[in-house]
């Protein structure tokens, strides 16, 4: 996730090479991203801390503590954004002992491609243009909505997590295909385009989802079919039941 948004920063022009200071744990990382990037890297967080205007926590959760307690004395005024799913603003500020300009973002793994869905919520010290430039760095590597700090929980189910639903149905989709005889790479092609171009036709039209599958449906043609067993096997129960699990597992973690 920190190789995505260091290229969205380069790719949009909003920093240069210059300006960008990234921290791995092993000199091969390091290496590896001074020569994917040409940025600076260190295996040295204080550093990079102490030089932050914005200073990303781009680190797995269970690591959070140990990272702010190494760097907490080093972050001076710098606008500190996490990316540790289920670690709340009050437990961030907590760690950090002190109140700060603090932001927690939820983007998901299609930010490799610059076709992230971003969530970001700010405690009470972040300006309005504080904000605003956030938005705009994890806009340059896909989408990015400003929500309540009581919705984040839900954005894991919708967007942080749910490219794995889509998967599943993306292979569920080739592996029927490829049962009717079409090979597994071609099966992979024309199921992805065609989860793609609906989910464009969803973003581009603003048509509700349900007028756009009624569209599709012919009277007594073979859409219809398929849609009657789906609803037979019970997709939408299965699926809203995934998604509010996966929720309470966010919200247990973000009580632990």
């Amino acid at each position: 996730m920190a190789s995505a948004i260091i290229g969205g920063l380069l790719s949009s022009g909003i920093a240069g090479k210059n300006q960008i200071v990234a921290t791995a744990k092993t000199e091969k990382t390091v290496a590896s991203l001074q020569e994917r990037f040409g940025i600076r890297a260190t295996q040295d967080n204080r550093e990079a801390a102490k030089q932050a205007d914005i200073l990303f926590l781009a680190v797995k959760p269970h690591l959070l503590a140990e990272v702010i307690a190494e760097v907490k004395d080093d972050v001076k005024d710098a606008l500190v954004i996490s990316i540790a799913a289920g670690k709340s603003i009050a437990a961030i500020e907590g760690l950090f002992g002190r109140e700060l300009k603090l932001l927690r973002a939820m983007p998901n793994t299609p930010a490799l491609i610059g076709e992230s869905m971003s969530a970001l919520c700010a405690n009470s010290q972040v300006t309005e243009a504080e904000l605003a430039q956030a938005v705009a760095i994890f806009e340059s590597f896909g989408k990015c909505e400003v929500v309540p700090e009581g919705l984040m929980d839900a954005v894991v189910g919708v967007s942080g997590s749910s490219p794995a639903y889509v998967y599943l149905f993306l292979e569920a989709m080739a592996d029927a295909a490829v049962a009717d005889g079409m090979p597994r790479a071609q099966a992979y092609k024309f199921a992805a385009q065609s989860v793609l171009g609906s989910a464009k036709m969803v973003l581009e039209t603003g048509t509700h989802p349900g007028a756009l599958k009624d569209a599709v449906c012919s009277p007594g043609g073979t859409t219809i079919e398929a849609v009657a067993v789906l609803e037979e096997k019970g997709l939408r129960d299965a699926v809203i039941s995934a998604q509010r699990a996966c929720v309470r597992k966010s919200k247990e973690m973000s009580r632990a």
